[in-house]
């Protein structure tokens, strides 16, 4: 299984850029930031860590429900060089040389100043009931969680590292004093789970200085290697620290995201980004399941073909979206799950926050623990996509409205008000005069049926042959996204249709949507004049050229997941 095994380490550059794709100079990047490292730190790195970003060819809004999707890591990515501090080498920085683990942090990109921090110990006190108080030291890092910084998502990586491997007060080893230098290609705030890459990359880059990948078996014969799944749940676990109001996880839905915090899937919701960072191979997509594991597998891609990002530069309005958009289709999408289980008899708990998933599996009796196999599961998919016609309203107004009233809803849910609030609206703020349970439903039971149909599709041609059928869902995945679940704008719609004029197979927002970016699938020998169609069309690209232009639309190919190249 692809997260069971360990994480590449690189000892000859040649080998690592093989695995990167082929969109990019990748030599001319990895040498600058080597050099850069020398200058400001007057020695070379030990190890440069390296994290993609990562953009799902299809499956937008079906994660929280626990169905699958289709991520695919990019060449685009954080690089971050890193090495042990010794004290005579170390620049004036008195308050940090001295402390175990202390980072001095820089940044390529200049708006991006300096930092130094070290983390401290703790003392907590913690009282299970029945048993007498226990005194016990924890790392602290301090994490402004109320404004986006850069140096959050380092620290954030650092807390797994030092919680994960030294945590026993009593041992004498302590994390070493570490100097690191950061540059990124990932456009932040663009759906391409910038975040995701930067506290990945960061919590490899500490392993690393650390001795925690290559040198366990010196340190701990009996330490088991640490796998692909292991930093997927570390790096997992780092972000929620600074998964907080206005520090972005799916870069399009900042807070929206935080309020999983409360429910039990918020591990679903993090370790897409992580595990596409983390997992995938080079010209491979990744199918990630989460019901009832998660699990992670290659799909290999078509040859012949690229894909296109192109970011819109359209941010939702995040402070006044969450209660209108992502949190409203988080509780439409639980509420929906409830009520088309009640109209088909299927059992659920009366305070139970039952998915769409675990609906299907139910009345297709699946045991508990174990999995329908994909065939079962795309049958399954086939009925409920007729199986929604339950959730339309019976007796639609001239105005064609589909939703419900908050009264209707509740009585729809077969529960009290009172209970009603206290499961699905006791945790999140949501703001809708009607409720949308059937354009929700229709959405996630067919988009996720598109996901198995793309995979197979991949795992049938490997050829030019599969393009058009590739293209002909990510149309109906935006048309989808579009009409149904609502999470498209004006400017991503224009976007995708000015890609498929432009020649795309196929076109489609990724990403949370209301903004970011839209991905396309694009003849090899046609991506040039591709991008210059829609740099002429588009009017915010007009006028852009070289690498103004290269930050707002760009080809990627499949790219292979994290790994660390040591000097």
């Amino acid at each position: 299984m692809a997260a069971e095994r360990t994480i590449p380490i690189y000892t000859n550059l040649n080998d690592l850029y093989q695995n990167l794709g082929t969109s990019l100079n990748h030599a001319v990047r990895w040498n600058n930031l080597a050099e850069q490292f020398e200058k400001r730190f007057g020695r070379k790195p030990a190890y440069i860590a390296r994290a993609p970003g990562r953009v799902n060819l299809i499956g937008e809004h079906i994660d929280y429900a626990l169905f699958g999707v289709l991520p695919a890591a990019i060449e685009r990515d954080i690089l971050i060089a890193c090495g042990p501090r010794p004290g005579s080498a170390s620049p004036p920085a008195p308050a940090t040389r001295v402390v175990p683990g202390s980072v001095i942090a820089e940044n390529l990109h200049t708006k991006y100043p300096r930092q130094s921090f070290a983390p401290v110990r703790r003392p907590s006190i913690s009282q299970e009931p029945g048993q007498d108080q226990v005194h016990a030291e924890g790392w602290e890092l301090d994490i402004n969680t109320q404004e986006l910084r850069w140096e959050s998502y380092v620290k954030a990586g650092y807390y797994g590292v030092l919680n994960n491997h030294f945590s026993d007060p009593e041992s004498s080893e302590s994390p070493i004093p570490v100097d690191l230098l950061v540059t990124g290609s990932v456009p932040a705030g663009s759906g391409l789970s910038s975040s995701a890459a930067m506290v990945v990359a960061s919590t490899l880059a500490f392993l690393a200085v650390n001795g925690k990948l290559d040198d366990q078996a010196h340190n701990n014969i009996t330490a088991p290697p640490l796998t692909k799944g292991d930093l997927v749940r570390m790096s997992m676990e780092n972000e929620k620290r600074v998964g907080q109001s206005g520090i972005p996880t799916h870069e399009n839905a900042t807070h929206e995201r935080s309020i999983w915090t409360q429910v039990s899937t918020v591990e679903v919701l993090l370790r897409m980004d992580q595990a596409a960072s983390v997992i995938s191979d080079a010209s491979s997509a990744l199918y990630i399941s989460f019901y009832p594991i998660l699990k992670a597998t290659p799909v290999p891609l078509p040859s012949g073909s690229v894909f296109v990002c192109a970011n819109s530069l359209v941010v939702a309005d995040k402070a006044v979206g969450a209660k209108r958009g992502y949190n409203l289709r988080v509780v439409e999408t639980l509420v929906g799950a409830r009520v088309i289980a009640k109209a088909l008899g299927v059992p659920v708990g009366e305070k139970e926050r039952v998915t769409y998933r675990e609906v299907l599996g139910r009345l297709l009796g699946e045991e508990k623990g174990k999995k329908l196999d994909l065939v079962q599961l795309q049958k399954g998919l086939e009925r409920m996509a007729k199986e929604v016609e339950l959730l339309r309203p019976k007796n639609v107004p001239n105005d064609g409205q589909l939703g419900v009233t908050m009264q209707e809803m509740i009585t729809m849910s077969g529960l009290s008000e009172e209970v009603f609030n206290e499961v699905y609206l006791s945790w999140v703020e949501v703001e809708a005069t009607h409720f949308q349970l059937y354009k929700r439903a229709k959405h996630v039971y067919t988009e996720a049926l598109r996901v198995l149909q793309f995979r197979q599709t991949c795992l049938e041609f490997t050829d030019t042959t599969a393009l058009d059928s590739l293209g002909r869902l990510m149309n109906e995945s935006q048309a989808s996204c579009a009409d149904f679940f609502e999470c498209s704008c004006p400017e991503l719609n224009q976007l995708t249709q000015l890609a498929r004029n432009a020649g795309a197979y196929g076109s489609r927002l990724t990403g949370a949507g209301w903004g970011g970016c839209t991905v396309s699938l694009v003849a090899e020998d046609k991506v040039q004049s591709f991008i210059e169609q829609i740099r002429d069309t588009y009017a915010p690209y007009r006028g852009l050229e070289g690498e103004a232009l290269s930050e707002v639309i760009f080809a990627t190919r499949p790219s292979s997941g994290a790994c660390i190249y040591k000097f």
